[in-house]
């Protein structure tokens, strides 16, 4: 897909980027903000990774980076470009009302917690997705396809080491098999929900983070997987890198509720479950670092793998 010359960008796109709850910063100061890496800082299947299992830089992203939300409601946000109290939907309705057909990606993370926290990675395509294309074949395709296919790489630039070390290094996962995704699609959107709760495990990891959000910086890569010849290298849709978010800065949105299949499940959850949990995930990376020979186990393409070396199914 064509790349954009910065000087030719459209002013709803900056309007966008600008106008969330947290500001968009440089990557390497981006406190209580957002901002978008490099993309080879990332490492994705190179073009004969079928035969040399051979990792390359992610290099330039599909789509543009479009906007960050960091938002929390009563309900769990689900279907945020279709709700009429989004910034984001309200922009794409006048981009189309003017003649404009902007195609745009969003990326709800659902957090588990009582508040009800999502934040949400925006990017746009302003080309036409090639016909054929893994892009295409996701917007077009089914649940089944997406499932199998969309490819989380989660890296903590910076944080408290307990985080650090139940996450591990540029942890990679397909979304589809490790937690509840719900997809929604329209004429000029596609929309993935990523509900974060579904997972015990997931829950458990993100809880442990959430306390010490005000201190991290985490960087997140979306790829659709290449699995044939044909398909690679890979590709990376965009990426996101958030900073110290500061929970009270995340802007209060009215949700329409959420369907049935993506409920308010987790967030009625007692708060003693949560606290529960993160004690346990302390308890295990503290043995861990006792002896050596612990660590916290997260689910890679379904599996069950070690946090220390996360990506060494792929290697």
């Amino acid at each position: 897909m064509a790349s954009i010359d910065a000087n030719s960008e459209h002013q709803w796109i900056e309007r966008v980027k600008s106008g969330g709850a947290v500001p968009l910063l440089e990557p390497d100061n981006c406190s209580n903000g957002w901002a978008t890496p490099s993309g080879d800082i990332f490492k994705v299947r190179g073009p004969e990774y079928l035969s040399t299992k051979v990792k390359i830089p992610g290099g330039e992203y599909l789509l543009k980076p479009l906007g960050f939300d960091w938002i929390r409601g009563p309900a769990k946000i689900c279907e945020i470009l279709n709700n009429p109290n989004s910034r984001v939907k309200k922009t794409m309705d006048d981009e189309l009302a003017a003649g404009n057909k902007p195609f745009i990606w969003a990326f709800n993370l659902q957090l588990p917690s009582k508040d009800n926290y999502s934040a949400i990675a925006y990017f746009v395509a302003l080309n036409p997705i090639p016909e054929g294309s893994l892009m295409d074949q996701f917007v077009n395709g089914g649940d089944s396809f997406r499932n199998s296919r969309l490819k989380l790489i989660a890296n903590i630039v910076k944080g408290p080491w307990i985080v650090r070390k139940a996450v591990g290094e540029q942890a990679i996962c397909i979304l589809g098999r490790a937690v509840s995704c719900n997809y929604f699609t329209g004429e000029n959107y596609t929309e993935v929900d990523v509900d974060i709760g579904s997972s015990m495990m997931a829950s458990a990891i993100v809880h442990l983070a959430f306390g010490y959000v005000t201190t991290l910086t985490v960087d997140l890569a979306f790829v659709i997987e290449s699995q044939t010849d044909q398909e690679f290298p890979e590709r990376i849709l965009g990426a996101v890198r958030f900073s110290e978010l500061d929970p009270a800065s995340a802007k209060t949105i009215e949700p329409p509720p959420c369907g049935e299949n993506a409920g308010n499940i987790q967030s009625s959850l007692p708060t003693r479950l949560w606290k529960s949990i993160g004690q346990g995930f302390t308890h295990l990376l503290h043995t861990g670092s006792q002896d050596g020979s612990q660590s916290v186990p997260i689910y890679v393409n379904g599996r069950e793998h070690e946090g220390e070396n996360n990506d060494r199914m792929e290697k």
